[in-house]
Order: C-alpha cells, then sequence, then structure tokens
C-alpha cells in the first residue's frame, strides 16, 4: 500500500510516493526544475498562472509514477498541500478568469493597515489574517 503526497508550492510542484507500512519513500519529484515564473505588473504585486501549476503537477506525477513502477490502484491515500494563499478565480464552466494572486502579493496592505486603524487591532486579528 502506497500514500501520494501532492505539495504545490510557488516555486515548484513536488510529488512523493511513500511506502505506508514503512514511511519508505519510494519515488520523489519535482517540476519544474528552475522555480515557476511569478509576475509583478505592478510593485507589490504577485501573480501566477495556475494552467502552470496544473501542468507541473502532472509532470511530476507522471515522473513518479513511471520511476516507482507500481500500479494506480496501489495507492491508498493522497495528501495534498497548498501555498499558503492563493486566489483562483473561474467562472460558471470553471474556466480561468485571471492569473492567482498569490501569498507574497501585497497590493491589499494599505487596506489592512486601514482595518487595523479603524477598528482595531485587535478584532482584526480576532477575525481577519487566517486566524
Amino acid at each position: 500500500m502506497y500514500l501520494l503526497g501532492y505539495d504545490i508550492g510557488s516555486s515548484s510542484v513536488k510529488v512523493c510516493l511513500i511506502e505506508a507500512s514503512s514511511g519508505k519513500v519510494i519515488a520523489s519529484e519535482f517540476s519544474p526544475k528552475k522555480e515557476m515564473k511569478i509576475t509583478a505588473v505592478h510593485p507589490g504585486w504577485a501573480e501566477q498562472n495556475p494552467v502552470d501549476w496544473w501542468t507541473n503537477l502532472k509532470l511530476a506525477h507522471e515522473a513518479v509514477m513511471h520511476e516507482s513502477g507500481i500500479h494506480p490502484e496501489d495507492i491508498k491515500g493522497i495528501g495534498i498541500t497548498w501555498q499558503m494563499h492563493g486566489l483562483i478565480l473561474v467562472d460558471k464552466d470553471q474556466n480561468l478568469l485571471r492569473p492567482s494572486i498569490i501569498w507574497c502579493d501585497s497590493r491589499a496592505v494599505p487596506y489592512g493597515e486601514k482595518a487595523f486603524k479603524e477598528i482595531g487591532e485587535e478584532k482584526c486579528l480576532s477575525h481577519l489574517l487566517n486566524s
């Protein structure tokens, strides 16, 4: 029995196949080999194309499956981790509307500062900021 892990990060996508009983890593791979592009159209902006994440996930997954030689039906569980904050906007048909605003984008900092000032730091910290 095997477990498959996916780590979808802003620099690359990592895939790891583990033997469940021993915890032994059977195969692992990451893609792309160089960091994925982060676009900054304006200072403080940080965006990526979600299609790149999917493309690199498939490449790394296929490499792990090929290297290991195991059958997909032998995988009994998967785990997925994701970059901290990545907004993906899609339409009603699940078509991508724009590049993803990722975790290191800081265009909303002035709004956060205004909220802290007008609403109060304690209330903001207890109700916002993924806490």
